[in-house]
């Protein structure tokens, strides 16, 4: 396909160093979009939910730069187009989301979905009795053998007695109790890094969700439960280096696949993958005579 200007650029494909919780949920759901996201490094075309979900967050974190008694819903909602308008400029391929727009309706009824959620955060949290220490915090560790863990927390909270909580903002609704344990995956791996980095076990890991009526999650670890996330991690690790190595990334038909955005590339769906981008050990023959094997045809690992 004709790579336009509005597009993001493809970039070369390249072996995973690190791990974020998205990455490893994308693995854990189907391996091959691993591969597409992470290896093959695919662009994707903007999603009008995703980039909302941006928006939203880059609100909720810039409210904190103001005093407590003016973090108001209506500036929050004031808040909103010019960090839309930001983050249009550093992506202009987010244009498209509303092609033909000419009198501002769509973009204008998006923005509105989007102080929908703002409004629904003031009724689950009081900005005004909040201090974050930290919002968009970077964090990363290594884990062995050989993978940084990585990611962003949205707001981290240190109460004056010193426990910590970690808070991660969601645009969707709230998961039934069948999958808040998946939800919550992402909350125990941050709180693994920190635990790492810090020395600082969190008190408490909260996932407010902006979706539906809203709802507030959270969940108490303790170090046998990071323990726990640490040797899963080692263990899915270890799988994808395998896969890594040899290229077999197999696709897993699932509840999201209707919104995949490399749904016509799946084999699960009749599509064909691109080409492994990688180098894969492959067996080739090569002529040696030996005892055990006088035809002299044995199977040894190349690099193709």
């Amino acid at each position: 396909m004709h790579q336009t200007e509005t597009e993001p650029p493809t970039r070369p494909a390249a072996a995973p160093t690190g791990l974020s919780p998205s990455r490893a949920g994308d693995f854990m759901t189907c391996p091959l979009l691993y591969r597409l996201r992470v290896i093959d490094r695919l662009p994707e075309p903007p999603s009008a939910a995703a980039t909302r979900g941006t928006v939203v967050h880059a609100v909720l974190e810039r409210l904190f730069d103001h005093p407590p008694g003016e973090r108001t819903a209506e500036l929050a909602r004031s808040l909103l187009r010019p960090q839309w308008e930001r983050l249009l400029g550093e992506r202009p391929e987010l244009a498209q989301l509303f092609p033909g727009d000419e009198d501002g309706s769509a973009l204008a009824g998006w923005l509105g979905d989007a102080e929908k959620l703002v409004d629904r955060w003031f009724g689950l949290e009081d900005p005004t009795r909040l201090h974050p220490v930290e919002r968009e915090l970077y964090v990363e560790t290594p884990l062995e053998p050989g993978v940084l863990l990585r990611g962003y927390i949205d707001r981290v909270d240190v109460a004056p007695t010193g426990e910590v909580r970690l808070v991660d903002y969601k645009t969707g609704r709230a998961p039934s109790r069948d999958f808040e344990g998946k939800a919550m995956f992402q909350m125990k791996f941050y709180a693994l890094v920190v635990w790492r980095w810090k020395g600082v076990v969190p008190r408490r890991l909260q996932l407010v969700y902006l979706g539906g009526g809203g709802d507030v999650v959270t969940y108490d670890p303790d170090e046998a439960d990071l323990l726990s996330v640490e040797r899963k991690l080692r263990a899915l690790w270890e799988t994808i280096s395998r896969a890594v190595a040899t290229g077999d990334f197999p696709a897993t038909r699932n509840r999201l696949c209707d919104w995949c955005d490399h749904k016509a590339r799946c084999p699960e769906f009749g599509g064909t993958p691109p080409p492994y981008p990688l180098p894969v050990p492959v067996p080739v023959p090569v002529r040696r005579t030996t005892d055990d094997d006088p035809t002299g045809d044995l199977m040894v690992s190349k690099e193709s």
